[in-house]
Formats: C-alpha cells, structure tokens, sequence
C-alpha cells in the first residue's frame, strides 16, 4: 500500500467531491474514510462524508455525522439544513423543523427560509 501523506489525504478529499458529484457517494465515503481516521478534527472532511452518507440514503450514519459538525460549529447554517433534511427522510419531523429554523436563522437563503416554513411576506 502506497505511503499516506497530508497530500494524499487532500488528493482523496477532492476526489471524494469530485465522486459525490458523479453520483458515487459510496466511494465518497470509501475515501473519506481514511482521511478521517488521520484528521478525526477536520470538519469539512466530515461534512463531505455526512453529504455523502446522505447520498447514500446511509440516514443514521448522516445524522451523527452532520451533529457532530454542528457540536465543533453550531452556526453552519448549511449543516443544520442538511441535518433537518436528514431527520426528515427518517420520519423525525419535530426535530427537522428545529434544525430548518435554525438554519434559516443563521442564513435567510429562500430555500432554507422556504423549509423553515417561515411567511416572508409582509
């Protein structure tokens, strides 16, 4: 097996994005994998393999994955979208509405204002 650097582990993160991408997520997270196992502490590599789970319909895996993101940055406004989108597909709709407002708190983006359920006309 070939020697695994810091370089290595940025080559696999971008290709993990470039297999989310073309619809692979399980080989997204087959290459994430190792570079969390080195880098347990990097955030956007757990993020990409919380998306990727997600991708998946890996629901569970998802969900650890995108609240741990959110206990290191508890203002990602994207992982608290990903997250309720998340307790959604698995039936946890009280929760999901949760995570929606917060999402929609911390950034007012139309799609996430729109899931939040929040009236934006005045």
């Amino acid at each position: 097996m070939a020697e695994r650097n810091p370089e290595t582990h940025v080559i696999d993160f971008r290709a993990a994005e470039q297999l989310l991408a073309a619809r692979d997520p399980r080989g997204a997270v087959k290459l994430l994998d190792s570079v969390i196992a080195e880098h347990p502490e990097n955030t956007a590599a757990r993020l990409l393999r919380a998306r990727a789970f997600f991708a998946a319909a890996q629901l569970r895996p998802a969900q650890l994955e995108f609240e741990l993101v959110l206990e290191r940055e508890p203002d990602n406004a994207f992982a608290h979208f990903a997250l309720a989108r998340t307790l959604q597909r698995s039936g946890q709709d009280v929760r999901a509405t949760r995570h929606f407002r917060l999402a929609a708190a911390l950034d007012p983006r139309p799609e996430y204002v729109e899931a939040a359920g929040f009236d934006t006309r005045d």
